[in-house]
């Protein structure tokens, strides 16, 4: 499902129109990525959790080549999923 299957399915459930849907989805994602870009961590009970991980410069390898390389420092985006959610899913596949 991408970004505007799931404002059109949002507008659809609250029985509200696509416009007010777009602002209150943007709202929430401009929230949450401004928080995650200052590091601050995000909960949301019974879905999960959304963190950044900061990751240290280390000696990497090009697979290609086989050459030894740098790596720069890096922050990359962490999700994990809560136990309510999981159990969910699981429940749902079986």
């Amino acid at each position: 499902m991408n970004k505007a299957e799931f404002i059109e399915l949002f507008a659809e459930q609250n029985k509200i129109s696509v416009k007010v849907a777009e602002a209150i989805v943007n709202s929430i994602l401009d929230t949450m990525v401004n928080a995650l870009a200052q590091h601050v961590r995000i909960e949301i009970r019974g879905f999960g959790s959304f963190k950044i991980k900061e990751y240290k410069s280390y000696e990497g390898r090009n697979p290609k080549t086989g050459e030894n390389i740098k790596v720069k420092e890096k922050l990359v985006p962490f999700f994990k999923m809560s136990k309510i959610c999981k159990n969910n899913l699981i429940k749902e596949n079986v």
